[in-house]
């Protein structure tokens, strides 16, 4: 094969051609998936969400039953105190003891009331929590059944259109190698920034199939000569003549 710097301006404009005859076709066959793929992903970051929002009410839950468990010990550590202090009245000298002792188990009740009403709290938390946590499972099973739906039906499409892609894209692989680095990145780009994906048009009725834009005849006659690479003017895409685009049309028969 000859080298990259041997080959013509009209063999690069007709692999580039080639190039934009196969990206077409491939923009044919991936619009068939229409707005599956991007469902596809939203749904599995809504799904990754949705768990992420789950494990951690799980986690909250299980802090809330932790400080109950904990908080219950409390209670009865308080109970314990207030039975010790009533078993010490039985020996009191004097009537500030006595005193000081009732006071103690007042406090020792008033505590465990304060706990009790904590652990009142925590447990409507845990309610409500996992309230929470069942109706967020109910959506996640919904949203993992749409997603299993429309990746089965993005996967037939798939499917269908796979070996012609295949085949589609070892072709452009080869127009790649004849087109240059530099035109194939200015292609690209072009491609990207259009909304018909065209990066290299034919001159139509004296004008650029891309854009509609007038082309003057010198240029028109400079073009069909495929001496230089020649863009247009108004749109900057790679401008051919219809001659070169029906020839390769012809031998990729696409």
């Amino acid at each position: 094969m000859a080298g990259v710097s041997e080959i013509s301006i009209e063999q690069k404009l007709k692999a580039l051609y080639k190039l934009q005859l196969i990206d077409s076709k491939i923009d044919k066959l991936t619009s068939i998936r229409g707005e599956l793929p991007m469902e596809v992903s939203d749904l599995e970051d809504d799904i990754v969400g949705h768990e992420t929002r789950f494990t951690n009410l799980q986690l909250e839950v299980k802090k809330l039953e932790e400080s109950i468990s904990s908080n219950k010990t409390k209670i009865a550590d308080a109970k314990a105190l207030a039975k010790k202090y009533e078993k010490q009245l039985e020996n009191v000298k004097n009537n500030r003891e006595f005193d000081a002792l009732n006071k103690e188990i007042e406090i020792q009740g008033l505590e465990q009331q304060a706990i009790e009403k904590r652990i009142k709290n925590l447990q409507f938390d845990i309610e409500q929590k996992k309230e929470g946590i069942e109706a967020l499972k109910t959506d996640l099973e919904g949203r993992k059944l749409d997603l299993n739906n429309k990746k089965s039906e993005l996967d037939n499409i798939v499917a269908e259109t796979k070996k012609e892609e295949d085949d589609l894209l070892k072709v452009r692989a080869q127009a790649v190698t004849v087109a240059d680095d530099r035109l194939v990145t200015s292609y690209d780009r072009i491609r990207k920034s259009v909304k018909n994906g065209i990066g290299v048009a034919t001159i139509e009725r004296d004008s650029c199939s891309g854009c509609f834009a007038g082309i003057p005849p010198q240029r028109q006659s400079d073009i069909k000569q495929r001496k230089k690479i020649i863009v247009c003017e108004n749109c900057g895409r790679v401008l051919t003549d219809t001659l070169l685009a029906d020839e390769v049309s012809q031998e990729i028969k696409l």
